[in-house]
């Protein structure tokens, strides 16, 4: 018996499609960074990118649970003496929406030169529409995967 080896050229990516209105921000970002490693494949090699593309529509219709949309805070630093800056997701909805389901996914990948490509492969937009029809992405209903995947406002 022997073990096989998946090559570069036998690798032939997925689009999927996912509807982001009242999904939760961490829910959602697990389950992208799981498409985008292609861990949900039975090739799955930690070493090589083999994930799927994932488009994600209506990014700023994105929820998150509990009152983390105001109390939560994102740091980063300058690299400047006391060059330390905070930010909230109201903050960062305002400004760049996308970035908050791309900063959630990148945190959930491992660092290095495959996480970068890996990263390429998410497509974040305003709105229902996107350029990659051409591409015949399949539609991933995650509102029905789990009831908790969604925010039931009352």
């Amino acid at each position: 018996m022997s073990t096989k080896f998946l090559r570069k050229k036998d690798i032939k990516p997925n689009w999927f499609l996912i509807d982001a209105e009242n999904l939760i921000v961490g829910r959602l970002a697990s389950f992208i960074s799981l498409l985008i490693r292609g861990k949900n494949k039975t090739t799955y090699t930690p070493n090589m990118d083999h994930g799927d593309f994932v488009i994600v529509t209506n990014i700023e219709k994105i929820k998150f649970s509990g009152k983390k949309f105001e109390n939560k805070k994102y740091y980063r630093h300058t690299g400047h003496p006391g060059g330390i800056k905070e930010t909230t997701p109201a903050k960062m909805m305002d400004k760049k929406p996308d970035q908050l389901l791309k900063m959630a996914v990148k945190r959930m990948l491992s660092g290095g030169p495959l996480s970068k490509n890996q990263m390429s492969k998410l497509k974040v937009y305003k709105g229902s529409s996107h350029p990659h029809e051409s591409q015949n992405p399949k539609l991933i209903n995650f509102k029905e995967l789990n009831s908790k995947n969604i925010l039931n406002i009352n």
